[in-house]
C-alpha cells in the first residue's frame, strides 16, 4: 500500500440537532462518552490536526480538537458551511470529512476513502447502495473557491456543490455498520 499522505481531519458538528430534540448530537453520551470523543479518537491516531465544526458548546468540544471553527452565517445553515470553514483553516492539502454522530467510523474506511481521491487527484465520497454520502468523503483544500462559489450562488447542499467537480465513489455496502449515523435517541440504545 503507497504511504498516505498527511491530513487534516474535519469533524461536522454545527447542526441544531432536531431529530436528537435539539441536543447538541456530538456531545450526547454512547458508552459512556460523547459521540464526537469516538470519531475524534479514530481520526486522532492519523492525523496532528482536528478541526471540529461546532456552532455552540465550544468549551465542550475544545478537548477534542486542534482547531475549532463556527459557521459565518448564523442560524445552522447546514454543512456545507461547516466545511467550508473548516477547508479555511485545514493545515493539510487533504481534508478527510465526518460527521460527529457516525461513532463506529474506523482507520481502514478513513485510509481507503483517502487512496481514491489521492490516486485520482480528485474529491472521493462513500456511496452506499447507490445514493452519496457526502458525511463520509475526503476533499482537496484547493476545493475551498468552488464551494464558497457555490455558496455564494445560492447552493446549500454539501452534496450538490462537491459533485460540481470530479468526486471518486467509495461502495460500501448498504448495511456496513462504518457508516452508521446516530441521529435521532432511539440509535443510541445499540
Amino acid at each position: 500500500m503507497p504511504r498516505l499522505p498527511s491530513f487534516s481531519a474535519l469533524i461536522l458538528a454545527g447542526g441544531r440537532g432536531q431529530r436528537m430534540g435539539g441536543r447538541d448530537k456530538g456531545l450526547v453520551p454512547w458508552r459512556g462518552e460523547p459521540l464526537v470523543a469516538h470519531v475524534q479518537r479514530v481520526v486522532r491516531a492519523l492525523s496532528d490536526d482536528v478541526v471540529i465544526s461546532c456552532n455552540r458548546n465550544q468549551d465542550l468540544y475544545r478537548p477534542f480538537a486542534d482547531q475549532l471553527v463556527s459557521d459565518a452565517e448564523v442560524g445552522f445553515p447546514g454543512p456545507l458551511a461547516g466545511v467550508i470553514a473548516g477547508l479555511a483553516v485545514a493545515r493539510q492539502e487533504w481534508v478527510v470529512v465526518l460527521a460527529c454522530d457516525a461513532p463506529l467510523i474506523d482507520q481502514g474506511l478513513i485510509e481507503e476513502l483517502l487512496q481514491l481521491a489521492v490516486a485520482n487527484d480528485s474529491a472521493a465520497m462513500v456511496r452506499q447502495a447507490g445514493y452519496w454520502q457526502p458525511m463520509f468523503s475526503v476533499l482537496p483544500r484547493r476545493l475551498l473557491p468552488v464551494l464558497e462559489q457555490a455558496w455564494a450562488a445560492g447552493e446549500r447542499s454539501l452534496q450538490k456543490a462537491l459533485l460540481l467537480e470530479p468526486v471518486q465513489g467509495l461502495e460500501c455496502a448498504e448495511d456496513d455498520r462504518r457508516l452508521s449515523n446516530f441521529n435521532s435517541p432511539d440509535l443510541l440504545q445499540g
